[in-house]
């Protein structure tokens, strides 16, 4: 197993001109929100779950995006219940 168990980015990033991106889907606050949910489920650091910011990850039309590595697990969010979802789904069960 590597340094942490599963990292995940958080696309937060902003395109100009209006053209659709990650940001425009509070990406910034989710990547927040992920990280103090973790931490308080105690699943946040060394061996357990690293959450970082993203630049983009190339996938705008199905955004705002969450990748997990290892398993390239691409999740596209629109809640915080969907974040909730996933972190039960793909960083808490094995």
């Amino acid at each position: 197993m590597g340094y942490f168990k599963h990292h995940v980015f958080v696309c937060v990033n902003h395109k100009a001109n209006g053209r659709k991106s990650c940001h425009d889907g509070n990406a910034k606050d989710t990547c927040d929100y992920l990280k103090e949910r973790l931490k308080a489920l105690d699943s946040y650091g060394e061996g357990k779950v690293r959450v970082s910011s993203s630049g983009c990850l190339g996938r705008c039309e199905v955004g705002p995006n969450i990748v997990i590595y290892p398993e390239d697990i691409w999740v596209h969010y629109e809640t915080k219940e969907d974040i909730d979802e996933m972190i039960e789904t793909h960083l808490l069960k094995d």
